[in-house]
């Protein structure tokens, strides 16, 4: 990454590594904080990708029209690379997609169409896809008949090759960084960040573990479907998971379902314990690894891709409202949690990490003020 730069896409990638947690064994889980990334997501580095691919192949050129179905941080990422070069963006969204979100494409000159009406924030992940593409086909047919060549493309993230490439630089940097990677943990959606990324080690003569998450309701590694309120992440109902996940879904050791509960409980409690802000998803994909630190063979180095920031999640997640209303607030999830963390606390002087275990043991969360004492009490 340079130091001084002109354009915001340059200062993609490089993102730092945060230990988080290791065992007496010598297990050590790393974050890859991909909120570090400029959007404060994983999906601008697959953004820029497949803008790059579209120009290569000649299906966008000067003063083109890009279109996606997206749920906020693909649509983010699209947004920045149509700042910069000259491009008109339409953003297909529903209203599960966060607020802050969409604002700040709109801020960015895109343009956003919605599937839903106001008040029905449900997940339209199908009813998006389907007018993304009608959009686009539309515009190229018009092009043509007006004797054009057309000159809008539709990204089709969960069926677009270059997604997946987008993600090739992460595992160079992972073996700069680290060496190796024994273990991957992480979220499935298009499946570009996981899947890219295994891909490239694998290139590259690594060949680690992978494990898949997604929230229970996806339909990826099977049924039932069901709602879920993680964003960005997962199949819903009705939903193609997409060539990537097609392809790849076989090379996953296991693929894991975390529950809302439990995924946004991991996120709460590492903001209020370590004062770091990820998305929901990807609190999915650190209480997921942490739950199984000690299955892994002994001095694994293990990674959790963290695909976006908490920041955008302030009126939802991190909202004791909003997460009450949705009967998502769990003090013994949250307490789980903080004590994971405090177990596999990465301290490497023996003192310090007893001293971590002792206060494991008498550690009690805060628990938010939305949730009954009764439920408090117990969690603690």
């Amino acid at each position: 990454m340079p130091v001084v730069t002109t354009r915001v896409t340059d200062l993609i990638g490089q993102t730092p590594l945060l230990e988080l947690a290791a065992t007496d064994t010598g297990t050590r889980l790393f974050l890859k904080l991909e909120n570090m990334n400029p959007t404060g997501a994983a999906k601008i580095r697959m953004a820029r990708a497949m803008v790059d691919d579209a120009e290569a192949r000649g299906l966008l050129r000067p003063g083109g029209h890009i279109v996606e179905s997206t749920s906020g941080n693909t649509g983010l990422g699209l947004a920045v690379v149509a700042a910069e070069r000259g491009y008109r963006f339409t953003a297909v969204v529903d209203n599960h997609a966060c607020r802050d979100k969409l604002r700040a494409m709109k801020a960015m000159g895109a343009e956003l169409v919605f599937v839903a009406d106001d008040g029905d924030d449900g997940l339209a992940t199908s009813a998006r896809e389907d007018l993304a593409e009608r959009l686009a086909r539309e515009e190229c047919d018009a092009a043509r008949r007006a004797g054009l060549e057309p000159n809008t493309y539709f990204t089709e993230q969960h069926n677009n090759d270059a997604n997946a490439v987008g993600y090739h630089p992460l595992a160079d940097e992972l073996l700069t960084d680290l060496g190796r990677v024994d273990v991957l943990i992480s979220a499935v959606g298009t499946g570009g960040s996981m899947f890219g990324t295994a891909r490239r080690l694998r290139e590259l003569g690594h060949e680690p573990l992978l494990f898949g998450v997604e929230p229970v309701g996806s339909i990826a590694f099977g049924g039932p479907a069901g709602p879920y309120w993680q964003s960005g992440t997962g199949t819903p109902e009705g939903a193609d998971p997409g060539k990537i996940v097609a392809e790849d879904l076989e090379l996953l050791e296991e693929g894991l379902k975390v529950s809302d509960i439990d995924a946004f409980a991991a996120a709460r409690v590492l903001a209020a314990k370590r004062g770091l802000l990820i998305g929901g998803s990807a609190g999915g994909s650190v209480v997921a690894a942490l739950e199984r630190l000690t299955e892994f063979p002994p001095g694994s180095v293990v990674v959790t891709i963290v695909c976006d920031g908490g920041e955008k999640y302030l009126d939802t997640v991190f909202d004791d409202d909003w997460m009450s209303d949705r009967d998502l607030l769990d003090a013994r999830a949250e307490t789980t949690v903080a004590e994971l963390l405090d177990r596999y606390a990465p301290t490497h002087d023996a003192a310090t990490r007893d001293a971590a275990r002792r206060a494991a043991n008498t550690h009690a969360i805060l628990v938010p003020s939305a949730v009954p004492d009764s439920i408090g009490a117990a969690g603690k």
